[in-house]
């Protein structure tokens, strides 16, 4: 599944008129977050979503009309039982967003937010242009987004959890490359298109420079030695998260292990996740994958609302 803004180029080489959508404003309950975006064509396709159901058609007849019209517009819906669609809806929040109909016009924007390079921040004047923001700028907007690139995750090991894993975390919008010392495991046959990888000696992927972008790591590899192995050199990496499979017992044997040799501070072990993944009662390899991605996604989540109040409070 591609990020959203990564539909945005495609849609110009298309050719075809696109109205984009936003969901600008919550108020109370509603199917979709402040930020929510989907591209509207005259043949009635969406990419992305508004939240769907009669939100999404409701929104979806505008932005048709703006489209016809030539005319951007905003919104501001109540979701209730009067709703105005004959199943109507329960959620009893307020939504308001905009329609822009003349989203292309903003190409070049669309292509470097598409990139995730850097962090950036556009937003929609209240003229409805679209435009980068300039801190200087505080005023004058009808809405303001900062675009992260995606949070790197490294995995070790390229076996079925890490194979299980890969997909899940590039649709969750995760930039994943796998290590191994295993070509015959660490390749595109066993993984997805978009998957990194760097395979070779284990002491020569151990010194692999850090992205520059946060990074998530996870160790599965074949067995308790390899594990420890690239704890051993990880857990002195600045990661934003560090998860390793494995029981309890297993997380016990090595974290003293690594007390008494030196090797790490208690302190730096309790930061590490073992056995890694939510406590859904995993038993297979699929569940273990969706475990995992659950706990990667809940933290990248947290760090993310932790940086946007260190932000605002400065």
């Amino acid at each position: 599944m591609p990020r959203f803004f990564e539909y945005l180029p495609r849609a110009l080489a298309e050719g075809q008129p696109f109205a984009l959508g936003i969901i600008s404003g919550i108020k109370g309950s509603s199917p979709q977050k402040k930020g929510a975006k989907a591209l509207f064509y005259l043949d009635g396709r969406i990419q992305g979503t508004l939240g769907g159901g009669c939100l999404e058609a409701e929104i979806q007849d505008r932005a048709r009309r703006a489209l016809l019209s030539h005319t951007p517009a905003s919104f501001e819906l109540v979701l209730d039982h009067d709703f105005g669609w004959d199943d109507g809806l329960i959620c009893g929040g307020k939504v308001c967003g905009l329609i822009l109909p003349h989203a292309a016009d903003a190409a070049n924007i669309w292509r470097k937010l598409a990139e995730a390079r850097e962090i950036l921040t556009w937003g929609v004047k209240n003229d409805f242009t679209i435009s980068w923001v300039d801190a200087a700028e505080a005023q004058g907007w009808l809405y303001q987004e900062t675009v992260s690139p995606p949070c790197s995750l490294w995995i070790a090991g390229s076996g079925h959890v890490a194979q299980a894993v890969a997909p899940l975390a590039l649709q969750l919008d995760f930039a994943v490359t796998v290590f191994d010392d295993r070509p015959a495991l660490a390749n595109r046959e066993f993984f997805p298109e978009g998957t990194q990888f760097r395979v070779g000696y284990w002491e020569e992927l151990l010194r692999e420079p850090m992205p520059t972008r946060p990074a998530f790591g996870l160790i599965v590899t074949r067995g308790h030695q390899h594990d420890a192995l690239v704890l051993r050199h990880w857990i002195q990496r600045p990661f934003a998260f560090l998860g390793m499979i494995g029981s309890r017992r297993k997380a016990r044997l090595i974290f003293s292990q690594f007390v008494e040799e030196k090797l790490a501070t208690e302190e730096q072990l309790a930061q590490v996740s073992c056995p890694v993944g939510v406590p859904i009662e995993a038993q297979s390899v699929p569940e273990i994958a969706v475990s995992i991605m659950a706990q990667l996604v809940q933290k990248r989540a947290a760090m993310r609302m932790t940086n946007a109040r260190m932000t605002n409070d400065q």
